[in-house]
């Protein structure tokens, strides 16, 4: 699980987030791409738009279960 204590200063405030397990895989960028985002120079994903609706959580969700170090968190 997500550690909300290392989150990257990258992602907007909110529920979700990357930590600083995040390995750059990209499977939340291609999962959710409205939703995240890759930090290219420092090699990490992070949050840049915080989901509202529930179709939209519903993709952050997906992004989260497709995460392989389980670096996303949904308790920001």
């Amino acid at each position: 699980m997500a550690d909300k204590n290392a989150r990257f200063k990258d992602n907007i405030p909110g529920k979700y987030y990357v930590d600083d397990s995040c390995i750059a895989c990209d499977a939340c960028c291609v999962e959710a791409p409205k939703f995240f985002a890759m930090n290219d120079n420092d090699g990490h994903a992070y949050v840049k738009l915080q989901p509202t609706t529930p179709e939209e959580m519903k993709d952050a969700e997906n992004a989260l279960a497709a995460c392989p170090v389980e670096a996303i968190g949904n308790n920001g």
